[in-house]
């Protein structure tokens, strides 16, 4: 019998646990170990953070589901891994605190057979002093409970707004190497939703500012799209909604400091500014949880197991490069760790060759340009084929046999406005590859039959009937595995 440990329970993760519990679960150990209890559908947080949905609505919890796959459920967070065992263990074993009332702090040890590091990101609002809600200055959607937080910030100004005050509301990213500007670009529509179907949209200012070069770069090296039959660009696209809603932008920014009521940022200039706020909701950096990796005998190989920025290597190719020399074919393709051939990295945990966007820095050095998005559908899709991978050398398969390149999947982003049905609005945008592809698709570097741009209600209603039913397909509820990840 083989067991399989997944290190992290969010979108990949809970993506390869349940495929590996329908698929092995009855004849082999399937373990997820998460430090939290419940799933947070994170796309949703922004209608909590506006108020359009409570916090159960985003969250259940996970041990009740995974009893119907046969996947055992531990309650902690990962501190170490050791792939060669130990002087006193022949397998290789995760080192684990306990976080579950009744037994925080207690530290245990599991062993594995194959291992999927699917932990996420750390939040690292550290990065940028005063950056966060937890000791900081501005508000967060990356969990359910900031996303409460922020509303709540959103509704008390909204309020004083009914009673005549004028407030300032600044959205986008917290530090010159974010990625998530879609989370922030979904999230800014909503508020200014939120102050129109008050009635005090006169009465705020709300301004976006984000490290992309341009509008609309999402840290995709910008994108091309077709719209209504033409041809267009991203830049084009998001300056039109922002224009429209009469929200103004700052681009080529990093957040440097943000004090109570004031943001410091530079630009790519060198230039520095400031910009009062009453309200600022900015997406934080990511970085790998901090997992550390020790040989046989003990000795500390974090460095060959892990980046320095903490996310795990995998079959990718990080030899230094210029930015003209990046390929396709520097990107993973099963996530499978170079060195210990039964570990895997998925979703924003594995190590990403190199930035889709052309890194960009200010004359003083400071980086100013988005990291590769990892999130969403291009996270679902690295779960299922690494479940498949494992799955398939279980059964005597000689090495993985499922791939999910970023440079050979799509995604689609929906940032939808409100919750009502006929109201609401939504710019929808897909994306064929995420990562370009220049040998395929020498003009654009994408499909542009694939890779378009609308808005309208029918985005709206897209992105509403997704919530529930990914909501469904991660309860395992009748059908869920025929259902798209």
């Amino acid at each position: 019998m083989a067991r399989v440990v997944i290190l992290g329970a969010g979108i990949s993760g809970h993506t390869a646990a349940r495929y590996l519990g329908k698929w092995i679960g009855k004849q082999h150990e399937v373990i997820v170990v998460s430090p939290k209890p419940k799933w947070n559908w994170i796309p949703s947080n922004i209608w909590v953070a506006v108020g359009e949905m409570t916090e159960s609505q985003v969250t259940f919890d996970l041990a009740p589901i995974y009893k119907k796959i046969n996947v055992a459920f531990h309650q902690a967070k990962a501190l170490s891994i050791n792939p060669e065992g130990s002087a006193t263990r022949d397998k290789p074993f995760v080192s684990v605190e306990y976080t579950e009332s009744g037994r925080e702090g207690e530290l245990g040890e599991i062993e594995y057979d194959y291992l999927i590091n699917a932990t996420g990101p750390k939040l690292n609002f550290g990065a940028t002093p005063g950056l966060g809600p937890d000791g900081g200055h501005s508000l967060s959607v990356c969990t359910s409970e900031h996303a409460l937080e922020t509303n709540a910030a959103l509704q008390e100004c909204v309020e004083a707004m009914k009673g005549g005050a004028t407030k300032t509301f600044v959205v986008g990213t917290g530090h010159g190497m974010c990625t998530c500007q879609g989370a922030a670009f979904e999230y800014i529509y909503n508020v200014d939703h939120t102050l129109r179907g008050a009635g005090v949209r006169d009465r705020g200012r709300i301004v976006w500012i984000s490290n992309e070069y341009e509008l609309g770069d999402f840290g995709m090296g910008g994108v091309h799209i077709t719209r209504g039959g033409y041809l267009t660009n991203g830049k084009v696209f998001a300056e039109s909604l922002m224009v429209e809603r009469d929200i103004e932008w700052i681009t080529r920014a990093a957040v440097t400091k943000v004090e109570p009521g004031k943001i410091h940022y530079e630009q790519l200039d060198g230039s520095t500014h400031e910009l009062e706020f009453d309200f600022a909701m900015l997406i934080p950096p990511f970085a790998g949880v901090g997992i550390k990796a020790f040989d046989k005998s003990g000795g500390d190989i974090t460095s060959e197991v892990f980046a320095p920025n903490g996310f795990m290597k995998v079959d990718a190719d990080y030899a230094p490069k210029a930015y003209e020399d990046w390929s396709k074919n520097d990107w993973p393709r099963t996530y499978q760790n170079p060195t210990y051939k039964n570990m895997f990295a998925v979703g924003i945990a594995f190590a990403p060759p190199h930035p889709i966007s052309k890194v960009m820095k200010s004359p003083g050095g400071t980086q100013i340009s988005p990291t590769p998005p990892r999130t969403g559908m291009p996270s679902a899709t690295m779960g299922k084929a690494v479940a498949g991978s494992i799955r398939d050398m279980i059964n005597g398969a000689s090495g993985p046999t499922h791939t999910a390149s970023m440079a050979e999947t799509g995604a689609a982003c929906v940032a939808s406005t409100g919750m009502d049905l006929f109201k609401g609005s939504a710019a929808t945008m897909t994306v064929f590859p995420v990562v370009p592809d220049y040998e395929t698709y020498p003009e654009y570097g994408r499909d542009m039959n694939l890779t378009f741009g609308e808005i309208g209600l029918a985005g709206h209603w897209m992105k509403y009937l997704l919530h529930h039913v990914f909501i469904y397909q991660a309860k395992l509820r009748p059908g869920w595995s025929i259902l798209p990840d």
